[in-house]
């Protein structure tokens, strides 16, 4: 009965829309002696190529059985245009506090150098 399954890959994309990817039927031979026993068997499929920014989603590999079906709990795939630069503020926020802290440290000076005359 668990020895004829189908694997399905698919994507749900931001808007809930299910796009079917790839999809394929087994049929698995039970060794003699391993009858009524569980077994964990690894398919993988590789998703290429990803082309635009619309195959960012959810993506997903569902099981099914006769009666039974399994889906996994998705992998996030966020797909970025060519070019794209991700924006970093770190040397910015450096390079500010650092002036700050100087023109602070000059005018803290000044003002005691001030005063003391």
């Amino acid at each position: 009965k668990y020895t004829e399954f189908s694997i399905c890959y698919y994507r749900i994309n931001s808007l809930d829309q299910k796009t079917s990817i790839h999809s394929i039927s087994k049929n698995v031979a039970i060794p003699p002696g391993a009858e009524n026993t569980t077994a964990t068997l690894s398919y993988s499929y590789t998703v290429v190529p990803l082309e635009s920014t619309s195959s960012t989603g959810t993506y997903y590999c569902k099981v099914e059985w006769i009666d039974i079906q399994k889906t996994g709990k998705g992998v996030f795939v966020l797909v970025r245009d060519t070019g794209y630069i991700n924006t970093s503020y770190g040397w910015k926020v450096l390079v500010t506090l650092t002036v700050l802290l100087a023109v602070l440290s000059i005018t803290a000076t000044a003002l005691l150098l001030w005063k003391r005359k």
